[in-house]
């Protein structure tokens, strides 16, 4: 029988929750609002990124939405204000999901995908394994601030950056003889730094929404466009396979830098940056 609001799906889910395959799975249940949500996100071509901030120390709160294999690894962190910062992560990006597809955070379950470069199952993108929704995710954070971005279909990527000084050893080995000129050639202090962490954020949302990390393509050979305000185009090839992106930064309040890559060639409707996660869309 299946449960009101439910629909019954046939699907194999290949995916790992921490370093622990999950079963192969023939009949699930699907709710019937996240097959909606999803539906939805696919014809709007909408996607929703969140932003929360992160403290010092792990709020029970947070704690109590985690799974056992993420609350192994939040115990696993030396640190607590880097174990806080995991958990308000997962859990913001749980709550987040939950509220997009219409169930509880605990009915949500994250795990990485197959990597597309070598096949690895510990180092692919982050994905929802449950429900079994075609739902592309990625996670990011930094020193005050997580960032969640959620799109229907396969890819898409943030990253988010705490500003500060242009450290010009990275700079020369990161960005492309133009993005260096433009960026080196802005006045030393906020105005460069703000330049720099665009450039690097921009960077790193489209490898990680190709879903490759560095192994992909390297930084340096990477443009984009800093010198633009956005949306641009980037362009990134990994084995001779070229791929397209819309690379657009986003504004959240404080000293961070974010931006957001989803891919060319198909429907781009809204981008929806949400308040932090409990204080309302």
């Amino acid at each position: 029988m299946t449960p009101r609001g439910s629909t019954t799906i046939d699907t194999t889910v290949e995916a790992t929750t921490g370093a622990t395959p999950d079963a192969t799975i023939s009949e699930v249940y699907v709710p019937d609002t996240a097959l909606a949500a999803v539906e939805r996100l696919r014809t709007l071509g909408e996607v929703h990124v969140w932003w929360w901030p992160l403290g010092d120390r792990t709020d029970p709160a947070d704690h109590a939405v985690l799974d056992a294999v993420e609350r192994g690894r939040a115990r696993r962190f030396h640190a607590e204000a880097d174990a806080a910062a995991f958990t308000a992560t997962r859990a913001g990006a749980r709550r987040a999901i939950a509220g997009l597809l219409g169930i509880t955070p605990g009915e949500v379950g994250l795990g990485r995908r197959i990597c597309p470069g070598c096949g690895d199952p510990e180092h692919g993108p982050p994905s929802v394994v449950r429900p079994p929704v075609p739902l592309a995710v990625s996670l990011s954070r930094t020193a005050g601030i997580g960032a969640l971005a959620v799109r229907a279909g396969d890819w898409v990527g943030v990253d988010v950056e705490a500003l500060r000084p242009v450290d010009d050893n990275l700079a020369d080995v990161v960005l492309t003889p133009s993005e260096r000129a433009y960026v080196m050639g802005r006045p030393r202090g906020p105005e460069r730094d703000a330049a720099f962490h665009r450039t690097w954020t921009r960077k790193e949302a489209v490898v990680k929404a190709v879903g490759l990390g560095l192994l992909g393509m390297e930084l340096h050979a990477l443009d984009v466009r800093p010198a633009d305000p956005g949306p641009v185009e980037v362009v990134h090839t990994y084995r001779s396979e070229t791929t397209r992106w819309e690379v657009r930064d986003l504004a959240v309040p404080g000293p961070w830098s974010v931006s957001l890559a989803r891919p060319l060639g198909s429907a781009l409707g809204e981008v929806r940056l949400h308040a932090p996660a409990g204080e309302g869309t």
